[in-house]
């Protein structure tokens, strides 16, 4: 049902492309992160909680049409629904059925449940396109409660240290996790403005993002004294960080999980969360699928 063309995966019936490399007429969106929602294409249809993240990143005037999850839509005679992925707010498997065959395809997805997304769903199929991102057998996540404890003890000794605690994580989908289990009792919470207009754009679409104080660089160093700030990786090592000083680093990313990786970056603690699927979980939700045949996108393709 689905073709592996130079501009993506084609469903030829519908005439529709799935997370297109390159624009297209039709284009469908497991979810609103750069390398699966691109500009150019001329019509868009994602889940409605990814609408106002993608035209503050597409363009606010992209055609797009929004639908939510487990509802249905025909194209041409193919049935698509959209199927939550536990990735990121908005974050979609898409399930395309026509002629009695189904096939899944899962964008990025994690299937530990974070508090904000929706709760991944395995949705059964004959064939199943997975992502394969962290696919091999080194990564295998902590429980998540872990992971926000040693941040939330990480913050409270710097903060009464007198420093200012600045952590960096991809600014869709891992700084709302973060935003969302930080234990505000330690103190301030600032955001760097790139983190405003997505947590914004999302509360636009309803998500129950906690609000933030934005970062003014006006304001009085020692107002950031033992408070955390959350910024994108883009910022690290820039002179925008220079206001926080004394200040201590950290980086939220699957990627912490390995030693080459917390050296090549300049922080002091690394903190192992990802919003994608383990090891374990990637093959248990193969398994969950039924299906009879197995595609593999993004990461360790081969080795998976």
């Amino acid at each position: 049902m689905l073709e592996f063309k130079d501009k993506g995966l084609y469903c030829p019936q519908a005439n529709i492309y799935i997370d297109p490399w390159l624009p297209v007429d039709n284009a469908l969106i497991t979810h609103a992160h750069s390398d699966h929602s691109r500009r150019g294409s001329k019509r868009y249809l994602a889940h409605t909680q990814s609408a106002s993240v993608m035209r503050l990143r597409l363009g606010s005037d992209i055609e797009l049409q929004t639908i939510d999850y487990n509802k249905d839509i025909f194209i041409n005679g193919v049935k698509i629904s959209f199927h939550p992925a536990g990735h990121i707010i908005g974050s979609a498997q898409i399930r395309l059925e026509h002629k009695g065959e189904v096939w899944v395809v899962s964008g990025d997805y994690k299937t530990e449940y974070d508090g904000l997304s929706p709760a991944f769903e395995p949705v059964k199929c004959h064939a199943f396109i997975t992502e394969s991102t962290f696919g091999l057998p080194i990564y295998k996540w902590k429980p998540q409660e872990e992971i926000y404890k040693e941040i939330n003890t990480w913050w409270a000794e710097n903060s009464a240290a007198g420093l200012t605690s600045v952590l960096f994580g991809y600014p869709l989908g891992k700084i709302q996790r973060l935003l969302f289990h930080l234990d505000r009792s330690i103190g301030r919470v600032f955001a760097h403005g790139a983190v405003i207009n997505v947590n914004e754009a999302l509360i636009n679409d309803g998500a129950p993002i906690p609000l933030v104080e934005r970062v003014n660089l006006e304001a009085n160093k020692k107002d950031f004294a033992g408070s955390i700030v959350l910024a994108t990786p883009s910022a690290l090592g820039t002179p925008w960080i220079r206001k926080f000083q004394p200040y201590s680093t950290g980086l939220a990313s699957g990627w912490m999980n390995l030693r080459g990786a917390k050296r090549r970056r300049p922080v002091d603690r690394g903190f192992v969360l990802s919003d994608h699927a383990d090891w374990p979980s990637l093959l248990q939700t193969i398994k969950d699928t039924e299906a009879e045949k197995i595609f593999v996108t993004h990461g360790y393709k081969s080795a998976f």
